[in-house]
């Protein structure tokens, strides 16, 4: 019976062992967990001791360096830009500035999408503004202009003072737009002067002073043509096949010094023009110049076509390089007749005999612009007996044209001036003994006079060396559709 109870001693021992190795596991974990508590929990001074179960509070707040104001605060504005917030340490009523922090300010925990979506958004105020548009008249002045809409005469000065390019504004003229940028309170916010439909002068305020910038619309050239067969006259006919007044004049004016067309224009004589129209906007804006022309007069064939070189000088050359440009001009002046002609004998209208008239009449409305027939130095500009308001050009050694009976001279040509060819140096008028509106006209070589419709005029150089082959090159499809159309046209009128 012991011998049982010893045998059944010595088989549970292990068991209990291996029960109690188990509890001392449990026992060493539990003491391992706590240990691993405790090194997890933050600090360990008193300072900075704390329980999980205490309220989390926020530390205290510094005042920043610099304000960081949030997303659109009033009366900041945003400039179409978004950023996240960064550290914006402000309580819900607005910001803490520098003098406002201390270091018992307590913020309630916000994170920075709370904060951007509570913060309230501002769009930027907008500035209502509302334009006057004034056209300049003669007599004006922008002083004057800017008075009248209640702008003071040191805004003006501090404009025109800003750059050379806003001192343009003291050059205005009549005919001219200026558009005014005034707000609500009509205050100035900026100007706009428009020259012409294409070019303008802009005018805006830049924080203590102005910018001024000029502007130039792009204008769309096209080329056209047209050509017809002169019955009567070159101005009938050409109006009557769509030539402007401009055009009919530019087009003597280029044959003007090999035709006469007061005395050689025939019935059956024709032309040709090519020319270039300016468009804005779709619209017709102006003609622009003739680019190539052909003339037939009496069976003789004259062709010119327009060449500018590289520094921007346009002018008429034969298809051989000549130009077509004279020394001087035979008419210079637009005139719609010739009311008298060079001879030795005339009835004067206004002294009642006869005596020699040694110059051509040209009759034209008063103002017509008259044109320096050549190149040349003004020797007289002043009132001279019966020919009235007159001056006299001279040109080299040789030559002296003289231009009478003008209404007013122009005022940029003054005595001892030099003019150039075409460039105006009067208007027509009837000062004088003249019985109505016309320019005399007088050409004299070495102190004789000349007839100035019958003279063989002196021809201007070629076109220059350097340009020859860039000329022929750009001249080659204007002669090939000058053919083209004159053939249409012969083949029209058989």
């Amino acid at each position: 019976m012991e011998d049982l109870k010893s045998y059944k001693f010595h088989r549970q021992t292990p068991r209990r062992q291996l029960v109690k190795r188990l509890f001392l596991a449990g026992i060493f974990l539990v003491l391992l967990a706590l240990v691993f508590l405790y090194l997890i929990t933050p600090g360990s001074d008193e300072s900075n001791t704390s329980t999980l179960l205490e309220p989390t509070t926020t530390p205290k707040t510094q005042a920043p360096d610099k304000l960081i104001l949030p997303l659109n605060l009033p009366g900041q504005p945003s400039e179409g830009r978004h950023t996240e917030p960064e550290n914006i340490p402000l309580p819900v009523s607005g910001f803490i500035s520098t003098a406002q922090a201390d270091e018992t300010t307590t913020l309630p925990v916000q994170n920075d999408l709370d904060l951007v979506k509570d913060t309230p958004v501002t769009q930027p105020e907008l500035v209502e503004s509302h334009w006057l548009t004034h056209e300049i008249k003669s007599g004006e002045s922008l002083s004057s202009i800017f008075k009248k809409h209640g702008l003071s005469a040191n805004l003006l000065h501090r404009i025109v003072h800003s750059s050379d390019t806003a001192k343009q504004l003291t050059d205005i003229r009549p005919g001219e737009t200026l558009h005014l940028e005034l707000d609500d309170t009509d205050q100035f916010l900026g100007l706009r002067l428009e020259h012409s439909k294409i070019r303008s002068l802009q005018i805006t305020p830049d924080e203590e002073s102005f910018s001024a910038i000029e502007l130039t619309r792009e204008v769309e050239k096209r080329t056209s043509h047209t050509s017809g067969v002169i019955e009567s006259s070159l101005y009938l006919t050409a109006q009557e096949v769509g030539l402007s007044e401009n055009l009919i004049m530019e087009l003597a004016n280029i044959f003007g010094w090999d035709i006469d067309f007061a005395l050689e224009i025939r019935a059956g004589d024709r032309f040709t023009v090519i020319y270039q129209e300016d468009y804005l906007d779709g619209e017709k804006l102006r003609d622009g110049p003739i680019l190539a022309a052909e003339f037939i007069n009496r069976g003789r064939s004259y062709r010119a076509l327009r060449y500018e070189d590289e520094t921007g000088r346009a002018d008429y050359f034969t298809p051989e390089g000549r130009s077509m440009r004279k020394a001087f001009l035979r008419a210079p002046v637009d005139f719609r007749r010739i009311s008298s002609r060079f001879t030795q004998e005339r009835f004067h209208p206004v002294l009642g005999k006869k005596r020699p008239h040694r110059g051509v009449d040209y009759a034209a409305k008063t103002g017509t612009p008259i044109k320096a027939a050549g190149d040349g130095k003004i020797i007289h500009r002043s009132t001279k007996g019966g020919y009235g308001r007159t001056v006299i050009i001279q040109h080299g050694q040789r030559y002296t044209t003289l231009y009478a009976h003008l209404s007013r001279y122009n005022k940029k040509a003054k005595k001892g001036t030099k003019v150039k060819q075409g460039q105006v140096i009067g208007y027509v008028g009837s000062s004088g003994l003249a019985t109505g509106p016309h320019l005399h006209y007088e050409f004299r070589v070495n102190g004789a006079f000349r007839n100035p419709l019958t003279i063989k005029l002196p021809a201007a150089k070629p076109i220059a060396k350097k340009y020859r082959d860039d000329f022929q090159i750009k001249i080659q499809p204007l002669i090939s559709r000058l053919e083209t159309i004159s053939s249409t046209l012969v083949a029209n009128a058989q």
